[in-house]
């Protein structure tokens, strides 16, 4: 261990994490006087009052790793005595650039395009825009005129929230020293070109962060997902990420039929892993393997779908049991009196807005949204609905457009989970209610 020194420094800061969530860890162990987040190296270091304060934090930290939203942070003493305006120059993200990354948290309310360009145009003209969906949650790149513009809103920006008590924001200037926008619509829009077309055809070369792999051969992922919309399942894709997949997508893989392993026998049928399943996609057909009951069969609408599922859902806790999900070596399921279909299923979620569907794909989080609810029900209501679950932490009841909605947040992801896959496209009222993880970190 390195020699004590009020200067601690903190590795595997993923891009997930803000600056405030380092705070609120260190915080209870004393001032911390200072803060820098090295995005490009996914480090941080913290520079407390005092040596005793340090050395409180970092003692306490190495008996008991501390963890933000899934990720292992390693925690000890930094070489540096203190932090100085030197230090800086190890990461391009401290450099001002009239280009800003803006991460945004507890997101309750839709940000689009519109809605940011009037909260940072008050500090400048703002050029472009482009937002994505990434594993830190929903993303926008946010290019200014000018680099005091960027500069100016990033001072005054910084750790706001866009509504109140919800969709705080976490700036910093970004690598990029052109921001590309092929079309104008909810997600991107370049300010200076209104001629754009609201639709882009064929690949995109944004790459969200300026680091981030393409995506390729998207348009031949496989077959069509059962009832695409219009603009097409290679058009949904790249809206929703702005060209750049979330980290460990490849957008390649070409097997629809995934392999789900270790499920509780007792407590599970097709409907409810259809419930699961969904969230990244269309549904072909299900089939419970009668030899294997622990067992069953998935096959999604197309292999970016599944390729999805995989990816969020790989151990993942339902009903008791960490869930292994894997590519099938079989490219079909065989129709047959022991399958359940659901290609004319109208709880297809990607049948409409896919788009918006791919943005919201995530894994198993502790908070759930809710919508086509009743428009007189109360948080009481939904609370009594789902108490059988799990434990309830918090329930919101808000609307949107008019439509009523809600987030319920349980105790763990396992309990959120089940709520899902039990109570997804139940009836309220006549009305068939829908589920979905919420990406917001609390209520």
């Amino acid at each position: 261990m390195a020699e004590p020194s009020k200067v601690i420094h903190v590795r595997n800061v993923g891009p997930e994490i803000a600056e405030n969530d380092l705070l609120l860890l260190f915080q209870p162990f004393g001032v911390i006087t200072k803060l820098m987040v090295l995005r490009a190296k996914n480090q941080a270091l913290l520079q407390m009052q005092n040596i005793p304060s340090a050395i409180r934090a970092v003692e306490f930290y190495a008996n008991a790793q501390p963890s933000i939203r899934g990720r292992n942070l390693y925690v000890q003493f930094s070489s540096h005595r203190v932090i100085t305006s030197a230090n800086q120059s190890q990461g391009r993200e401290d450099e001002p650039n009239r280009i800003l990354l803006v991460t945004i948290h507890q997101v309750l309310y839709p940000m689009t395009v519109d809605v940011l360009q009037q909260v940072f145009s008050r500090h400048g003209c703002v050029e472009k825009i482009v937002t994505f969906q990434k594993s830190a949650g929903f993303q926008a790149l946010i290019q200014y005129e000018t680099r005091q513009g960027a500069v100016t809103a990033r001072g005054a920006l910084q750790g706001r929230n866009v509504y109140d008590g919800c969709c705080q924001l976490d700036i910093q200037f970004s690598n990029l020293d052109e921001l590309q926008v092929n079309y104008n619509n909810d997600w991107s829009r370049d300010f200076t070109n209104p001629n754009l077309p609201t639709e882009q055809k064929g690949q995109s070369s944004q790459s969200g962060s300026g680091d981030a792999g393409m995506y390729e051969g998207i348009q031949g992922s496989g077959p069509r997902q059962a009832g695409s919309s219009q603009m097409g399942n290679a058009q949904a894709i790249e809206a929703a990420f702005g060209g750049s997949l979330p980290p460990g997508i490849t957008g390649t893989n070409e097997r629809c039929t995934i392999l789900v392993t270790n499920l509780n026998p007792d407590r599970i049928n097709e409907d409810k892993l259809f419930n699961l399943f969904s969230i990244y996609g269309n549904i072909v057909r299900i089939k419970l393997l009668q030899s294997k009951p622990d067992h069953a069969l998935v096959q999604m609408g197309d292999g970016f779908q599944a390729e999805l599922a995989v990816h969020f859902l790989k151990g993942a806790m339902l009903f008791g049991k960490h869930l292994e999900v894997n590519f099938s070596r079989s490219p079909n399921i065989i129709p047959g009196a022991d399958t359940h279909e659901y290609t004319k299923s109208n709880l297809n979620r990607f049948n409409k807005n896919a788009a918006k569907n791919y943005r919201y794909c995530c894994s198993p989080t502790k908070i759930i949204h809710m919508s086509t609810l009743p428009q007189d029900i109360v948080a009481e209501e939904i609370a009594s609905l789902l108490e059988e679950h799990g434990v309830i932490v918090n329930c919101k009841v808000f609307e949107t457009n008019g439509k009523r909605q809600a987030l319920v947040q349980f105790e763990s992801e396992e309990e959120a989970t089940e709520a899902l896959v039990c109570k997804h496209a139940s009836l309220i009222s006549g009305l068939v209610i829908r589920i979905s993880f919420s990406q917001a970190q609390n209520i």
